[in-house]
């Protein structure tokens, strides 16, 4: 007889609103059935921490649909947390509403602070111990990103031979001092539980290419942590680049609408063009955006409208 996988949905963190409501936060903890789960090999799949980031949200769904889909070859324990802020997912808000704060700005948390602080620190102790935690992020409304995983330069012996299972295109390792402390990876780093960042697509929408891309990715991860048994796709092998100099980014240099002229995850030469800047009002081409250096080009401006000194782009540097 096949193995069959035991499902236990429940909240890790409930916290009463002003509004009468209760907040929930959920997992849906997956493991062998009729085993037990202690000395199991665990990974953590979070996602929803910025509530316009969704990309995600597919991505849990389809992790989940291929264990279901063959039981016999779970091995581990997989958590799965599809709305660390589900209060700004429901509202389509980046922040915690009410709060006018982003969430991923106030790891590790306390106790005994605040609502917003003791979401944190529940967060915190439910994902401490992992055997790994993959943070699935996708970019805000204005930006795409290529699939890619964001690594802080303090743990890169750690995590590198691991981002290299995830099937990502690019990882960026960040210096330390460009990393902020008070993010979920970094302060579950910093206390010992490997913790992955990854980065794709753009906000309030689903590239389902991607989430299937990272759903291989996590389960060839999955596979090489004794979690996973089952046959797993090829995965593909990243660049990898922690150069001070090894990415270009652009920026608007002045207000406007832009048009990109260059595909995003391209190779561009020196001189190729990006986009432009152009005024609608007045029919004039108030700027060209140019590459420096060949390189190829992993973030492109989703949304038109600039400010002067928008991001409408990075290209990394080859």
């Amino acid at each position: 007889m096949a193995q069959k996988i035991k499902s236990e949905i429940s909240s890790i963190c409930r916290v009463k609103l002003p509004i009468g409501e209760t907040l929930h936060i959920k997992r849906n903890r997956i493991s062998p059935d009729g085993s037990a789960t202690t000395g199991l090999k665990r990974i953590g799949i979070v996602t929803g921490i910025h509530g316009d980031e969704l990309e995600g949200q597919y991505v849990c769904y389809e992790v989940l649909r291929r264990i279901k889909e063959h039981p016999e070859c779970l091995a581990g324990i997989v958590d799965v947390y599809p709305a660390m802020n589900p209060m700004g997912i429901d509202s389509m808000t980046r922040g915690i509403p009410g709060f006018d704060l982003d969430m991923n700005r106030i790891f590790p948390g306390s106790g005994d602070g605040a609502m917003t602080e003791y979401v944190a620190h529940k967060i915190m102790e439910e994902l401490s111990g992992a055997d790994l935690v993959v943070d699935i992020h996708a970019s805000n409304i204005y930006l795409t990103e290529i699939p890619q995983i964001r690594i802080n330069e303090l743990h890169c012996d750690t995590l590198v031979p691991l981002a290299r299972h995830m099937n990502v295109d690019f990882v960026w390792v960040h210096a330390s001092s460009t990393v902020l402390e008070s993010t979920l990876a970094y302060s579950l780093n910093s206390t010992g539980t490997p913790t992955l960042v990854v980065e794709a697509g753009v906000g309030m929408r689903i590239t389902k290419a991607y989430g299937e891309q990272l759903a291989d990715g996590l389960m060839h991860t999955m596979k090489a942590l004794g979690i996973w048994q089952g046959a797993v796709n090829a995965v593909r092998e990243p660049i990898v680049d922690g150069s001070a100099d090894g990415v270009v980014f652009f920026n608007a240099p002045k207000a406007g609408i832009f048009v990109p002229e260059a595909k995003h995850w391209t190779t561009l030469s020196a001189g190729d063009l990006v986009g432009r800047i152009v005024n609608p009002l007045t029919g004039e081409v108030l700027s060209e955006i140019t590459t420096p250096a060949r390189g190829i080009l992993f973030t492109i401006r989703e949304y038109p409208v600039v400010d002067e000194g928008s991001l409408v782009g990075r290209l990394l540097k080859r």
